[in-house]
This record gives structure tokens, C-alpha cells and sequence, in this order.
């Protein structure tokens, strides 16, 4: 059976860690970028051998730093993709890019082996905040980058951070407008997470309350010119990132590298999978089923309610909270308020 998996293909590699990330990445001045290259193509054709020749929507490369990788091994990597599996006609490839790393020559060869969607980590329009992230970056190499990619017409999306120590909702509406003004059809705005293990987790940072996030939150909803799609997702219509949509609506898809995940569908059962062979773990339909509730109310979209689906949700509290979920067709969703307090939402309507 065909089933279509999109890709997700992790590249762990940064000139050097932000202090705010927990992601599995590490500063690598000179990777070998050939042994890194042969070991994704071998992860390529061994799922090849397990999947057969599937059809493939997206191919999205995540970091770390993927704009670091010479463009020829990336050309390798993409052409092994073809070798392998049946890339849709109109697929969405992506490549997340840092300013600094990426000049218009080089996007050009990326543009040139396949890339039509580039995601800028901007993170901010600020070059104090920008250091005080510990981004390599000033905000002109941000605002370059995305000028860069706009001209060759490709789609553009722009990651930005909010809730810095010291916030308040008067800078989360000048970050709005400041992306109102650069003009790009979709952008990422997340909340300032302190993680335990990081630069910033070591630290005694003051910062907003969640009182003040919230209001924040509100703010940009009210500010950006483009729609939200997802919790932290804004786009104008059709311009959505389709790779994101896929996972978060619970298509399968292959997590290649070490760092990536997947969740593989074979012979009607779901498995975890763990890029660089570390797992490949049936999972219950339940399990399953659970990731794609967390997944799909996180989308204006909403959750599809399939029979996996009714056998975990628990329907009557959905149907007693109007003011919280909406429901259209087989789908469901949280309202504006329900989004406030998704994640208290999402344990009650699991069983």
C-alpha cells in the first residue's frame, strides 16, 4: 500500500548555540559534512526498503542550521530522495535558514536543487535583543535574507520570539508592525520558553507574567495582518507551510538524522520512529490517536474525528464547553478562548 510520508530531514549543526535552545543541535565550526551527507542518504534507502516507493508531498530540512550545509551535498541529498521515492510534481520543499549563514549566491544553488520555501530564524528586529538571544545576526542580515528570497519568489516565512524579560504589549504590536512592513506571507511567533538546560534556564531572568504573555498573545492576533493558522502560525490564504499542516493533521511522516522523529505508517499500524535508527516502536492506535488530538486542536483547521479519535475524546465535555470548542462537519476546534488555555482544554477532552 502507498501510503505518501512526507520528510522531515534534521541537520544538527550551528556556528553556535543560541542561549534559549534545547533543540538537539550543537556548535560544529567544521562538520563533515560528507560522513552526515552518506549517513541520510543510507537512512533514505533503508526507508525505501521498508516503505517501497511512496509518494512524498514535502521535504523539510530543520536544525540546527540547515543554510550551513554546502549546496552540493544538499543537491545529493535531494536527488537520493528522487531516486528513492515518487516527489509530488508540486511538493513543498523547505530549507530553515539563519541570517549569517546564507548570502543570495548560495540560496540561488538551493533554489537551483529544489528549494521553494526557506524559513528565516529572525527571532527579532532588534539588535539588542538579538545578542541578548545569543543570535550570531543584526537585524539588517535578517531583513537581507528575507529580501533575498522574496525577489527569487520563493515563499518566505519568518521565525520571531516574544515575551523577552522586561516585555510588555506595546513591544509585541512594534514586532507586528514591524512584520506588517517587511510584507511576508507567513511567520512563526513563539513564546519565550526558559528551558532547564540552557544558558537562560541558569539564569534568574524576570520575566512577564503569563497574565502578560497572554495580553501579548492577544495583541499580535489583533495586530498582524496575516491570519493564524495554528497556535503560533500566521499566514495569508494558501500560503500556509503544507509540511506543518500535514503532521499536525496526523499524516505520517519519516524523521531522518539523529534528532529527527517520525511516526510511520506500515501495513496499517503506526510506528515511533527515531531518525539514525535509535527507534522504530509500534505504537497503539490509542497512543496514536492522543498525538493527533494534541496536534489538530492546536489548528484553526481543527481535529478530524475519525473512529480512532471518538474512542479517546471524551465527547461529552467537548459538546458541554461552547464557549471553548466549536464543531463543523468531522472536525472540531478551539475557539480564541479555548486557545488561551489549550493545554488544560486538550487533558480534559482525552479520556
Amino acid at each position: 500500500m502507498n501510503t505518501p510520508h512526507n520528510i522531515y530531514i534534521h541537520v544538527p549543526f550551528c556556528v553556535a548555540k543560541c542561549r534559549y535552545c534545547a533543540f538537539f543541535s550543537r556548535a560544529c565550526p567544521a562538520p563533515d559534512w560528507d560522513a552526515y551527507t552518506n549517513g541520510i542518504i543510507d537512512e533514505i534507502g533503508h526507508f525505501s526498503g521498508v516503505l517501497g516507493r511512496i509518494s512524498v508531498p514535502t521535504v523539510f530540512f530543520g536544525g540546527g542550521t540547515p543554510s550551513l550545509m554546502p549546496t552540493k551535498k544538499f543537491a545529493e541529498i535531494m536527488d537520493a530522495i528522487y531516486r528513492h521515492f515518487d516527489v509530488a510534481p508540486d511538493a513543498e520543499i523547505t530549507i530553515e535558514a539563519n541570517p549569517g549563514t546564507l548570502d543570495d549566491t548560495k540560496l540561488g544553488e538551493f533554489c537551483a536543487a529544489g528549494v521553494n520555501r526557506m524559513s528565516v530564524g529572525v527571532q527579532s528586529l532588534d539588535d539588542e535583543k538579538l545578542k541578548f538571544l545569543g543570535r550570531i545576526h543584526n537585524a539588517y542580515d535578517a531583513r537581507q535574507l528575507i529580501d533575498n528570497g522574496m525577489r527569487r519568489s520563493i515563499r518566505v516565512s519568518a521565525d520571531f520570539i516574544y515575551g523577552l524579560p522586561g516585555e510588555c504589549v506595546g513591544d509585541a504590536i512594534k514586532m507586528c508592525d514591524e512584520i506588517n512592513r517587511i510584507g511576508i506571507s507567513h511567520c512563526s511567533l513563539y513564546e519565550l520558553t526558559i528551558e532547564p538546560d540552557t544558558p537562560f534556564g541558569k539564569m534568574k531572568l524576570d520575566m512577564p507574567t503569563n497574565e502578560t504573555m497572554a495580553e501579548m498573545y492577544i495583541a499580535i492576533q489583533n495586530n498582524l495582518k496575516l491570519p493564524r493558522y495554528e497556535v503560533s502560525n500566521y499566514a495569508a490564504p494558501g500560503h500556509e507551510c503544507r509540511h506543518n499542516q500535514n503532521v499536525w493533521d496526523g499524516e505520517p511522516y519519516i524523521g531522518i538524522g539523529n534528532g529527527a522523529a517520525g511516526r510511520i505508517f506500515l501495513d496499517g499500524a503506526w510506528y515511533e520512529e527515531l531518525g539514525g535508527g535509535k527507534m522504530f516502536n509500534k505504537m497503539s492506535n490509542d497512543a496514536r490517536a492522543i498525538e493527533r488530538v494534541i496536534t489538530g486542536m492546536r489548528t484553526t483547521r481543527g481535529l478530524r474525528i475519525d473512529p480512532d479519535i471518538k474512542k479517546i475524546l471524551n465527547l461529552e465535555f467537548a459538546k458541554s464547553h461552547t464557549n471553548m470548542i466549536t464543531f463543523s462537519g468531522d472536525r472540531m476546534r478551539a475557539t480564541d478562548a479555548g486557545i488561551l488555555v489549550l493545554d488544560d482544554l486538550i487533558e480534559k477532552l482525552v479520556k
